[in-house]
């Protein structure tokens, strides 16, 4: 009987030590344990269940897992500074080297963009591609990896799908070579392209002068709500 009982507490602890697949899981705690950082500047903590970010360069908070399909939520929340900020979600990022002996992530990435552009919500591959949707005049590189796009050009919906100063909220789903970007319930980003098909998860903060420069900052981007539901 004792082995019995044994046996099937063991049983318990392995099944609730490892998620189930297509259940909802939140990325953060208190500890961020799930995460990593390797980058050589830049910092993150929670406060009050939120993730708050700052860093002086180009910073990715990453996790240490990597993921396949998925639907990855989360609610972003850009400062209300004077100088220039950006932000966005990385995803099925890979890890290269740097030439001062650091790591930093390459990727896709949903983008958070305030400014008057207003391209949040689409897509940018981090460090190699440039814009795969909408298309830059000089900064969009597609390879054979870019099949097509399934939108057609950029438009004032979309635009104006991202709310200044408000929590925004950001929907990515991955399956297969299907990528799919919705802010705040519109869809703004659906691609076809197969260069990564599975990666690390990161959160960016594009820099900060002011905090290089004086060592405060204002400019603090916030994130909440970040669940992640793993597909088959």
């Amino acid at each position: 009987m004792n082995f019995v009982k044994s046996w099937v507490c063991g049983l318990l602890v392995v099944s609730t030590a490892n998620p189930v697949l297509g259940e909802e899981l939140s990325l953060i705690d208190p500890q961020l344990s799930q995460f990593q950082n390797v980058y050589a500047y830049g910092e993150a903590k929670v406060v009050n269940d939120e993730i708050e970010i700052y860093s002086t360069g180009n910073f990715f908070l990453l996790t240490k897992k990597h993921y396949r399909n998925f639907i990855l939520k989360a609610e972003v929340k850009m400062p209300n500074v004077k100088e220039y900020n950006n932000s966005g979600i990385i995803f099925r990022a890979q890890l290269k080297p740097t030439k001062d002996g650091y790591q930093e992530a390459v990727g896709y990435q949903a983008e958070v963009d305030p400014s008057d552009r207003k391209w949040s919500g689409g897509l940018y591959d981090q460090a190699r591609r440039g814009w795969l949707y909408p298309v830059h005049p000089t900064r969009s590189h597609p390879d054979h990896h870019y099949i097509r796009s399934v939108l057609g050009e950029w438009t004032e919906q979309q635009g104006s799908a991202y709310r200044p100063g408000e929590w925004n909220k950001y929907r990515i789903e991955c399956r297969g070579s299907n990528i799919k970007i919705y802010l705040n319930d519109t869809l703004t980003t659906h691609l076809i392209d197969t260069k990564d098909a599975k990666g690390l998860i990161g959160l960016q903060h594009h820099g900060s002068k002011a905090l290089k420069s004086t060592g405060k900052t204002d400019n603090v981007v916030r994130f909440r709500n970040l669940t992640i539901k793993e597909l088959d």
